[in-house]
């Protein structure tokens, strides 16, 4: 009787345990059913139910960071706390935070906002206006957001992911800089604005020998969303080398748009052929501009400052003709597809430095009017963006920070055709998770709150919109832990014109 039992109870025991295992399967087929199918997050699309233990190990990474070791602000190139802001916000969800900041306040150069004990109530505050870039141009352009969009190629990024940014940037009422890439239809599907950028391969306004093509100039330039002209002569993540994108990533579209083989890497000149001194640079930008009619101006990364005051000065010779309508300073900590380790890790000064070098250069030659200014490089975050402004920047753009908003999750695969994520392969399957209609939200989003924090750091300051932010209003950690003024670190020059005009806040804006 006993043995009839026991065989009883197991046979309960592996009744049970079948009925679990069927449980447990159905669960996993719903659940690959509807991972399959949602279009909210492209990890758990491209691999069903494996891709959940992602957001459930994040998820308990807050409770158990404590017996491990701290990761919120120790992950290189960007840490889980500014990535994780730049995901909230980007998803539209709750901004604010518990208990403390995790930030370390006594790192060398570390900023910090001097809040005012009078700041701008909310009635009083008012939106950084649009500000014109290239007003003598025959078609200059009136930009209506301080924060935009950085240089991201058709190639470098997907189909899906140019989609994404060019319908976001439309909704957030920014700029989508093409990258060297040159012009695909998925950037202007959106019906936003473009910067097109000219790199040193020409891509996109090239002719069958490589040279710049004029009469391909022209055709965009009729184009009413290309509202600017880019010359890329150096990128932070890589000055001195020109681009490369893998021959897996050289489909056919895109050797059609570049104007390049099939199937070949593409890997751009060190610098451009036809610019070999800085007159020959001044006389390309005008006729760049007096071919379009619109605004202009050359991208570079900062390295011997002799080299931009000689820039300055041969402009004084030359005329205001011959100047740039605006310069996009890069800095040591940008970012791309891929680069030589070496020159990502050593080459270039850093955006600290960068900035306020050529700032103070072009009022210093009275040329700061009439050549705007745009910051780049690791401005993904509301500080950044803040010190950039403060420093003098009229504009920020941003790269990485809309790739966050996309959904990258830093896995560093940019330089392959496997990003987990859909943003920077061309891989079809790996695509199906990025969602053009939900990401363009997420750009949007992830604008408007950066801006949003942006100008809530300035009422802060007593100031009543980003643009008005200065140096003043900044203090920089040193070595001792202590922190100096901005403005006596990097101390504004003076401009040496005969009739110099008076700098106020407002100047930065269109009032």
């Amino acid at each position: 009787m006993l043995d009839t039992f026991a065989q009883q109870a197991m046979n309960y025991i592996a009744l049970l345990i079948m009925v679990i295992v069927v449980i447990a399967l159905i669960t996993i087929a719903v659940l690959y059913v509807i991972d399959s199918t949602q279009n909210t997050q492209a990890i758990r699309r491209n691999y069903p139910v494996i891709g959940r233990f992602r957001y459930f190990f994040e998820h308990l990474g807050e409770f158990f960071r404590q017996y491990f070791f701290a990761m919120d602000r120790e992950e290189m190139p960007f840490n889980r706390a500014m990535r994780t802001w730049v995901y909230k916000a980007a998803k539209n969800i709750d901004l604010t935070i518990a208990f403390g900041s995790t930030r370390n306040l006594r790192v060398t150069g570390e900023p910090l906002f001097l809040n005012s004990a009078f700041p701008t109530l909310d009635e009083d505050a008012t939106e950084s206006g649009s500000l014109t870039i290239g007003p003598d141009c025959k078609t200059p352009y009136h930009a209506p957001s301080f924060f935009n969009i950085s240089g991201m190629s058709y190639g470098a990024l997907s189909r899906v992911a140019i989609q994404a940014l060019s319908h976001g940037a439309k909704k957030a009422g920014c700029w989508v800089n093409t990258g060297e890439g040159g012009l695909s239809p998925y950037h202007l599907e959106g019906g936003c604005d473009i910067v097109f950028q000219i790199g040193t391969a020409k891509y996109g306004v090239r002719d069958s020998k490589g040279n710049l093509s004029h009469t391909k100039l022209k055709e965009l330039a009729a184009i009413e969303q290309v509202k600017m002209f880019e010359l890329k002569l150096s990128q932070g993540a890589k000055p001195g080398k020109g681009g490369i994108l893998p021959a897996e990533k050289v489909n056919t579209e895109i050797a059609s748009i570049r104007g390049i083989p099939v199937g070949e890497a593409s890997i751009s000149p060190n610098r451009h052929k036809d610019v070999a001194n800085n007159e020959q640079l001044l006389e390309l930008i005008v006729a760049i501009r007096e071919t379009t009619g619109k605004p202009v101006g050359f991208k570079a990364v900062m390295g011997d400052p002799a080299w931009l005051e000689e820039v300055c000065r041969l402009i004084t010779v030359k005329g205001n003709a011959y100047a740039p309508d605006f310069i996009s300073v890069d800095c040591a900590e940008g970012g791309t597809g891929a680069a030589p380790q070496p020159l990502m890790d050593y080459v270039g000064l850093p955006i600290r430095e960068s900035l306020p070098l050529l700032v103070d250069t072009l009022k210093e030659f009275g040329l700061r009017d009439r050549i705007k200014v745009i910051a780049s490089g690791k401005l993904v975050n509301p500080g950044a963006v803040a010190v950039a402004m403060a420093t003098g920047a009229d504009f920020a753009v941003s790269a990485r920070g809309f790739m966050f908003a996309l959904g990258c999750i830093q896995a560093l695969q940019c330089n392959k055709n496997t990003c987990p994520t859909g943003i920077t392969t061309h891989d079809k399957k790996l695509q199906k998770g990025l969602d053009p209609t939900v990401k363009s939200e997420r750009v949007a989003n992830y604008h408007y709150h950066l801006v949003k924090s942006v100008e809530t750091i300035a009422h802060s300051c007593g100031v009543r919109s980003a643009r008005m932010l200065e140096r003043e209003h900044v203090r920089l950690v040193t070595e001792n832990g202590f922190s100096r003024p901005l403005s006596l670190i990097h101390p504004e020059k003076v401009v040496f014109v005969e009739t110099p005009k008076k700098h106020t806040n407002k100047s930065k804006e269109t009032l």
